[in-house]
């Protein structure tokens, strides 16, 4: 119980008006609110992604945030040749021979980071989750760049693009402050700029924010809900990233018209914006990580989505929290200060200290 308090106060942190919505709303499979709907079912979700054709440009969307951040090149939301060719790169740069390529990386940072619980000191986690993630994506980058510059730029970015892009009234120069962001962080990964620096620039906010996302919250429920004697269970990570699913919320908008496989039917028209709620359809609200007992593959995986634009990074997300965990359990550390980031694109703890017991 403790563990999910905290996680909660994630939510209720960033976005407390949309969570409450949600929460308010969970128990009803899709809800229609004007032309906005709500899907909270786990099948009328893998619907909105699989089988609703879907405007991946549209503002207020995952793809719509991404063409903000790489002008219009948006890596994981494009259709086309170019873009299938570009993900089957990105895909092999992240499957098991890229994984095994780049973990000696990030398991030396891990051994250096956090040296100082062996000595009873505390950490704080985000600092080193953010670290782990630039480094990472420098590595698979191959930029000539310092891995906390890097982390640090990929926030700023995504966090000024999803301000951007919130419906609403939004504070004089949001946008300037958004494409200086973006144009900063470009520039660390390709001076030259061009077609590469953009799906860097997407790839590099990806890996950072999703990472410094997870990680974090990750641990804290293993710390609260005392889970260090399953840190070799091969399910651990699995089951910490169902519940705290770094991107529990997918907005899309409808190009076209569908159905929502929901009893009594949902149908969806053009031009509809759907909310699809991943948090729900992985049962992330009420069944806490049970290693012993995990939820199937099938449903586990719709933490990165599904379908042809699930999240290629699934493999490399799940080693690094694995190792994360492996590393830390021999402390078998405890929360000592969490504060809440207001500002980051996804939910995430701003700090999270953490000592050993």
């Amino acid at each position: 119980m403790r563990a999910r308090t905290r996680d909660r106060r994630v939510y209720l942190g960033s976005h407390p008006l949309l969570f409450a919505l949600l929460a308010a709303t969970r128990r009803r499979p899709a809800v229609r609110l004007g032309r906005t709907l709500l899907v909270h079912d786990r099948e009328a979700f893998v619907a909105g992604l699989t089988r609703v054709p879907l405007d991946r440009t549209a503002p207020g969307t995952t793809g719509g945030a991404a063409g903000r951040l790489t002008g219009g090149d948006l890596l994981f939301d494009q259709s086309g040749d170019d873009h299938r060719r570009t993900r089957r790169d990105t895909a092999e740069a992240l499957g098991a021979a890229g994984v095994a390529r780049l973990r000696p990386i990030w398991t030396e940072l891990l051994d250096r980071r956090l040296k100082p619980l062996a000595d009873g000191d505390p950490v704080d986690l985000v600092p080193v989750a953010a670290e782990l993630a630039g480094t990472t994506a420098a590595a698979l980058l191959e930029a000539d760049v310092d891995g906390v510059t890097l982390a640090s730029a990929a926030r700023e970015a995504a966090a000024a693009a999803a301000r951007a892009h919130l419906p609403g009234p939004r504070r004089p120069g949001t946008d300037r402050t958004a494409r200086e962001a973006t144009e900063k962080l470009s520039s660390l990964l390709s001076p030259g700029g061009g077609d590469p620096a953009a799906l860097a620039t997407m790839l590099a906010v990806a890996a950072v924010t999703t990472t410094v996302a997870a990680v974090p919250r990750a641990v804290a429920w293993a710390c609260d809900a005392e889970l260090w004697g399953y840190a070799e269970h091969p399910a651990l990570a699995d089951e910490l990233l169902r519940v705290t699913a770094p991107t529990p919320l997918l907005p899309r908008v409808a190009a076209g018209p569908g159905e929502l496989p929901v009893p009594g039917g949902c149908p969806v028209r053009a031009g509809d914006r759907m909310l699809l709620v991943a948090r729900h359809a992985l049962d992330a609200h009420r069944l806490d990580p049970d290693p012993a007992r995990p939820m199937p593959a099938r449903i586990a995986q719709l933490a990165f989505g599904a379908g042809a634009h699930a999240c290629p990074g699934a493999r490399l997300a799940r080693t690094q929290l694995t190792d994360v965990l492996r590393a830390l359990a021999p402390y078998r550390p405890v929360v000592v200060r969490a504060r809440v980031d207001r500002r980051a694109a996804l939910p995430s703890w701003r700090s999270l200290v953490v000592r050993p017991s």
